[in-house]
């Protein structure tokens, strides 16, 4: 009031309010300097003019000071605030929707384990023998040889090529070994005794390999009369004590002495089969052929070299060396000379996933390598598109709260940033999920895969790739929504106007379509593979498997038993017939030259698969016959007598076989003189993808054989049999123990690639469906919510529930069409490829791709139909009466 009466005084508020937020040491600066200029005003015009410019005046002075006062109150949200908020909002959604929420975070995590699983099977086979520390410089002796009918290869070596590799050309490598095949032999100490598969090799061999030695060195093997044992075996041996400097036997007949134990070899080795490695010399010692002819021979293969070239050097380089070492020795040797011998060395890098086959590298390994990763990949790309599918049919929904964000202030970046956070929360639970699904998967995968993979908890790489693969996940997860959802206009969403455009259902309906061409390729895919698998496994193998026991000659002991063991053995009444072949009979064992016959060509080659056997085989495997006889024991005559296959018939060009005579001349020794005596049908011993090798039947003198086949008597169960069976065994030959195999399990085997792939396939496509299927829920959500109203009116004017399911459901069932159309070729193309390395195989019948494109109709309409006839049966009041 007093300030009314004196029109020098400015307002006493303005003062209180300019001393209330002015810092104390200045407020009468301040003040003063602003009297002075409102008693300049008030001379120069009227009071309320200089009050109101002194108001200006103070609230300049004020205005700064308020906004900094305010901003500690309210500090500008960092970050992590920001972030804070968007998680909170996104955790708000999740719990809204449960049910979305469900499907979003469960298909996501099948198709982020499906992806774990594959990605650990794809580095166990890349790091396939690097438990070896320098597989990159460790390779095999191979030769490549140029018959009249191409290029083949051969993977094992004479014993001469070896010497000469030790002898002329030993600069280049820092290990050479001479090694045998890893077979079975019988191992024994005191009463124990195992049957183990193991190699003898020389001394050099277990520092190449850098073994990982528990008890010993790995200079164990310079003793002459020593054994390496792997951890398992001298468990199996010896029990828990260091077995170290203990006696022991191997095949009952090698005394030897344990100078050291290594670790198992992993799974992922091509030596994991390895129990025990003993001098290469102690082997040369047992065998007096490898001494009198073998060490000279220079046709004889049947050892392998390994060697580690020296640091410096590289694998190309080398074999250009030792290209001609073969050759260049078989001035003696006309036969060999003629197949041109080219030596090389073959990298133990590619031993896995490539290799030679017919002289050239097979990629078939890293071909399935890259399908299954292909596979994954999609799987993950499906779960990742439903989640696209099912964020944007709730678009409608979220539009007004994107309108309102904008409206208020959010800009475009933040909305993108919120649904971004959205996204990864998603993925983040679905990770957790898919870490705990892939746990609960991977026994039944590693059984499926063959393999022995663990989760890698200790291992950075697997937790910096997790953090890598969520980030790709939730990125490619999460931008179309956010991208999508951020570019709604405000405006139209407030006023009710806004709509979406005419093809903005476009990538939604393509990704759908994407997702069901995966999966009827998939679909079409498994059926094949399982359809060759039958189709093999159906094709007539000429011999009967059924009750067919195996059992290997391991050591000295089986030989010169085979008369006493027999009535042994068919006395028990358990066994109808028994008898000793080279091999087994689901493999040819080995193959021969030099053989001649009437009518023979010079383009013919003389090399025939060759099984030596005692008489009683055909009647043991049941083979059958077209023409001519079986062997008899009875005629003297039958040791010069040959049975042959159909297709040694064939590749002879024979009308009348039987009586015929062919000659052998089995390089050095004399020329021998056969005479056909039967030809029986083709038995499938190798693949039964194959064309049959032409294979020749002889009778053997005892020795030379190494299998006992057994026919156990159909009158009575294997259950029953095998008990007395191996009483026999323990009584005879006590000091092996008594190990078999079923003829019938023993082929099982040969499909056991390609019925991994079946299984693996139709897994894939199984959660492919799923995955697409929720997709399709999503889409289907979408529409149904987006015709809402127009539902309501087609009920109120008579629409039954059928007619509005077809109006649904029509548009879905042409996505599926296209999806088929774009499949088919698709699967045609590549299945006609992965068939064509099978010489035997089905055929891609046009009832395959039908049926898949019915399967593929039949779950559309099944998942459509769920949203379709939920949206059919609500209440047209319900839908309206917004309007």
């Amino acid at each position: 009031m007093a300030s009314a009466l004196n029109p020098m005084q400015p307002p006493r508020l303005a003062d209180r309010l300019l001393r209330l937020f002015c810092a104390p040491h200045l407020h009468e600066e301040v003040l003063g300097d602003l009297h002075e200029r409102y008693v300049v005003r008030v001379n120069r015009s009227d009071v309320a003019k200089a009050r109101r410019r002194y108001w200006l005046d103070v609230v300049a002075y004020v205005r700064p000071e308020f906004i900094r006062r305010k901003s500690e109150q309210y500090p500008k949200p960092t970050n992590m605030t920001m972030l804070r908020n968007y998680l909170k909002i996104a955790f708000r959604n999740l719990a809204k929707h449960k049910a979305y929420s469900l499907i979003n975070i469960g298909g996501l995590a099948v198709g982020m384990a499906v992806a774990m699983l594959i990605g650990l099977w794809i580095y166990d086979e890349l790091s396939f023998n690097t438990y070896h520390e320098h597989y990159d410089r460790i390779a095999q002796v191979q030769s490549l040889e140029y018959g009249e009918h191409g290029v083949g290869t051969n993977n094992s070596v004479q014993y001469p090529l070896g010497t000469e590799l030790k002898k002329n050309y030993k600069d280049h490598f820092k290990h050479l070994v001479m090694a045998s095949w890893n077979v079975d032999n019988v191992l024994s100490a005191g009463e124990n005794k195992v049957s183990r598969k193991g190699i003898f090799i020389e001394a050099e061999a277990p520092e190449m390999l850098t073994l990982k030695m528990v008890y010993g060195s790995r200079a164990g093997l310079k003793d002459p009369n020593s054994i390496l044992l792997s951890e398992s075996t001298a468990q199996a041996i010896f029990g828990n004590i260091d077995p170290v400097n203990q006696a022991m036997k191997i095949n009952n007949k090698l005394d030897v002495k344990v100078t050291g134990v290594y670790e198992d070899l992993p799974l992922n080795t091509q030596f994991k089969d390895v129990k025990f490695l003993a001098p290469f010399a102690l082997w040369v010692s047992d065998n007096p052929w490898m001494k009198e002819k073998a060490m000279t021979d220079w046709q004889n293969h049947f050892l392998k070299i390994y060697a580690e070239i020296n640091p410096n050097s590289n694998f190309e380089t080398v074999s250009a060396a030792i290209k001609n070492a073969e050759m260049k020795n078989l001035a003696n040797f006309p036969e060999q000379a003629r197949l041109k011998p080219e030596v090389f060395l073959l990298p133990m890098r590619d031993w896995h996933l490539h290799n030679y086959k017919r002289g050239v590298i097979d990629n078939g390994p890293m071909q399935l390598l890259y399908l299954i990763g292909t596979i994954g990949a999609f799987v993950l790309l499906l779960a990742c598109i439903n989640f696209m599918n099912l964020s944007t049919a709730r678009s409608e929904k979220r539009a007004k709260e994107v309108g309102v964000r904008k409206a208020v202030g959010s800009i475009r970046r933040q909305l993108v940033n919120q649904f971004f956070s959205e996204s990864y929360l998603v993925v983040i639970l679905a990770f957790m999920l898919a870490l705990l699904l892939a746990m609960v998967a991977l026994p039944w995968f590693n059984d499926v895969a063959a393999k022995q993979i663990a989760m890698p908890w200790s291992n950075l790489w697997f937790w910096l790739a997790c953090l890598g693969f969520i980030s790709v996940t939730g990125l490619l997860a999460g931008s179309y929504p956010a991208l999508y959802l951020s570019s709604f206009q405000p405006v139209k969403v407030l006023k009710g106007t806004f709509r979406v455009g005419r093809f903005a259902s476009v990538p939604r309906k393509v990704l759908v379509v994407v997702q069901f061409t995966v999966s009827v390729t998939l679909i079409i895919g498994t059926i094949i593979v399982y359809r060759q698998i039958q189709f093999a496994k159906n094709r007539p193998v000429g011999y009967t498997r059924d009750g067919l026991l195996l059992v290997a000659m391991k050591s000295g002991d089986f030989y010169g038993k085979h008369e006493l063991l027999r009535s042994e053995l068919q006395r028990t009444g358990m066994v109808s017939e028994m008898a000793e072949s080279m091999g087994k009979v689901t493999e040819v064992w080995s193959g021969n030259d030099g053989f001649t016959w009437k009518g023979k060509t010079p383009s013919q080659e003389n090399s025939f698969g060759t099984l030596a056997i005692t008489p009683e085989f055909g009647k043991t495997v049941g083979w059958q016959f077209l023409k001519g006889r079986d062997f008899s024991r009875n005629n003297i005559s039958d040791s010069s007598g040959m049975v042959i296959n159909e297709a040694a018939v064939k590749y002879m060009g024979l009308k009348n076989p039987i009586g015929e005579t062919v000659t052998w001349q089995f390089r050095e020794r004399p020329l021998m003189t056969y005479q056909i005596l039967g030809v029986i049908k083709n038995m499938v011993m190798e693949s039964p993808y194959d064309p049959i090798v032409p294979t020749i039947f002889m009778i053997r003198a005892h020795g030379g054989t190494n299998h006992i086949n057994i026919k156990i008597n159909p009158t009575v169960s294997a259950s029953e049999a095998l008990p007395k069976i191996e009483a026999v065994f323990k009584k005879l030959i006590p000091t092996a123990p008594f190990e078999y195999q079923f003829a019938d399990q023993e082929y099982a085997l040969k499909f056991a690639a390609e019925e991994r792939i079946g299984k693996l396939a139709g897994f894939f496509a199984i959660l492919a469906i799923f995955i697409s299927c929720l997709g399709l829920f999503g889409l289907a959500s979408y529409v149904a919510e987006q015709r809402t109203k127009e539902i309501g009116v087609r009920k109120v004017l008579g629409a039954s529930v059928a007619n509005l399911w077809v109006l649904l459901s029509k548009d879905f069932l042409l996505l599926v069409i296209i999806s088929f159309a774009i499949a088919t070729p698709v699967a045609y193309s590549f299945l006609s490829g992965w068939l064509e390395k099978y010489t035997y195989r089905t055929e891609l019948s046009w009832w395959i791709f039908a049926a898949s494109g019915v399967g593929a109709l039949f779950i559309t309409l099944l998942t459509v139909s769920f949203q379709s006839i939920k949206a059919a049966l609500v209440n047209p009041v319900k839908s309206l009466r917004s309007e």
